[in-house]
């Protein structure tokens, strides 16, 4: 008998099974507490309910938790890189960093990915699966456990697209903001994206507090068909219209993400391109210096390159930053700690 996954479910949900098992209503609450505030991994911590209760939920339901495989800490940053096991044996990532407005985590939304962006190791080998809302979480509450620190940020940037993983990203973002949960408001929650166009509409159109991360990393169709296979199937106009329509269902600023890639997408002319394109837009550019991976041939564009982009971009009245590279020393960018300790695996 397949067990039911009662991490993920919402409290309505909880409720409704309680009864459904024949006990009293009230110990839903007590049941979501154990789960998501004291982030219990076995019924037999849940030692408010009795004996025959937590038999029952033993025989009926699983309490999902991720076991921690390999942690890295970066010795310039203090970033905390950690390689997840699946119940299934799958391998995800996910990464801790300090900043002074509170502590973030990059979390993984998908077992790889199957949008082959060029630059990005997480696509490489394809997809696995996709991940459950009680995995996601467990991301967050194992890094909380092992550091002893409140997380206050959240970035569904690692590996996988989430909108691939539509339904399960939606609910975990539900359950992750619950107030009766940890309730990290979801006006601290980035949601980044290749750009699914119809997800986009659908997800603009639930008016959550989130924030819509675009990866557009090329100001022209051709370009970013070279980096971004999703780049067949919508094109950049296609884009900004659902990035457009999700602000005026929501009203909150878009982020557009753009990898700097030594002579792909990195000149004063495409900068000037890309001004063109989201001027009017309310928007905030993020530059990325594209993090090599040994697969591909792609470098990083030259600080002098990345402040002129900068400055040039500035002179549309477009609020750009440049990102700050973290835990550049612990294979940083998404999906190169999974392949490599993969590839270890496969040949010890």
């Amino acid at each position: 008998m397949n067990k039911i996954d009662i991490k993920s479910m919402d409290i309505k949900e909880l409720s409704e099974f309680i009864e459904s098992i024949g006990e009293k209503k009230f110990r839903t609450t007590q049941i979501y507490k154990w789960l998501h505030i004291k982030q219990v991994i076995s019924f037999e911590e849940m030692t408010d309910l009795s004996n025959g209760l937590r038999e029952k939920l033993n025989e009926k339901c699983c309490i999902t938790s991720l076991n921690t495989v390999k942690v890295l800490t970066s010795k310039e940053d203090g970033t905390k890189k950690y390689l997840f096991s699946l119940p299934d044996g799958n391998i995800i990532e996910s990464v801790f960093m300090r900043y002074h407005h509170g502590n973030s985590v990059c979390i993984s939304t998908q077992a790889g990915c199957r949008m082959g962006c060029r630059f990005c190791a997480s696509t490489l080998d394809g997809l696995e699966r996709n991940l459950l809302p009680s995995e996601m979480l467990d991301e967050i509450y194992s890094i909380m456990k092992d550091t002893g620190e409140r997380v206050s940020n959240i970035v569904l940037m690692g590996s996988g697209e989430p909108l691939d993983n539509y339904e399960n990203v939606i609910k975990f973002i539900k359950l992750i903001s619950d107030e009766n949960g940890v309730n990290i408001s979801q006006r601290n929650i980035t949601l980044s994206t290749c750009g699914i166009v119809p997800n986009i509409i659908k997800l603009a159109d639930l008016k959550l507090g989130v924030t819509l991360a675009v990866s557009l990393h090329a100001s022209d169709d051709e370009t970013r068909k070279e980096l971004m296979p999703i780049a067949n199937k919508y094109s950049i106009s296609e884009i900004l219209e659902a990035v457009k329509y999700f602000f005026e269902k929501t009203g909150r600023r878009i982020t557009f993400e753009y990898s700097l890639v030594a002579g792909v997408n990195d000149t004063i002319e495409e900068a000037t391109k890309l001004g063109e394109l989201v001027r009017g837009i309310n928007c905030h550019v993020n530059l990325i210096p594209v993090n090599p991976i040994k697969e591909r041939n792609y470098r990083q564009s030259g600080k002098d390159a990345i402040k002129k982009f900068q400055n040039h971009l500035e002179k549309y009245k477009i609020n750009v930053t440049i990102r700050r590279e973290m835990g550049r020393d612990i294979n940083g960018a998404c999906g190169q700690l999974r392949k490599s300790f993969m590839e270890n695996v496969q040949n010890p």
